[in-house]
């Protein structure tokens, strides 16, 4: 089980021996996937976040979560609809459904270059690195066509997340 480094900042942690450090940190959960053992390649292998969760419940429902490497939450958990909620033909439905929207924010220091490897492995982007009002962005889809934002952030826009999620993690103690 991973556990937190209070050394470390949630958001940024230079510590990844043997990491890509490509991503820093996710803000937001919950990506549906159609094959949980291939969305966990794509995650760690060609994004490089570590996979922190595999627990086969019972047939057909099981968690497997990823996080970027030094950040104890949030963690994406790779989620197969279960067959015995949805039928067949929604399954891929609602995939493609939640697909339409930004699941994810995936922070770096460099977009452009972040970018340019993220390609080089063979990422689909669907939009090249913009500069908007609040940082450069740019956006990339899985395999399973969940988009996300690769997002280089101004100056202290994700300190107000730190600031947040801090709170929370007093307040819950």
């Amino acid at each position: 089980m991973f556990m937190h480094n209070q050394r470390s900042n949630i958001w940024h942690n230079d510590d990844c021996r043997g990491s890509m450090k490509i991503i820093s940190h996710h803000t937001l959960i919950s990506i549906l996937v159609d094959d949980q053992d291939e969305a966990l390649q794509f995650y760690t292998g060609v994004l490089g976040l570590e996979k922190r969760e595999d627990i086969l419940f019972a047939p057909g429902l099981r968690l497997v979560t990823v996080a970027a490497c030094g950040q104890c939450r949030p963690m994406l958990a790779l989620a197969r609809p279960d067959p015995a909620t949805y039928r067949t033909e929604h399954i891929q439905q609602l995939i493609t459904h939640t697909g339409q929207r930004i699941a994810s924010i995936f922070a770096t220091r460099d977009c452009q270059q972040r970018y340019e490897d993220l390609i080089a492995r063979g990422v689909t982007f669907i939009s090249t690195p913009v500069r908007q009002l609040y940082g450069v962005e740019a956006i990339f889809i899985d395999p399973y066509a969940n988009a996300f934002s690769l997002l280089e952030a101004v100056p202290g826009v994700l300190d107000r997340f730190e600031h947040a999620q801090r709170n929370h993690d007093n307040s819950a103690a």
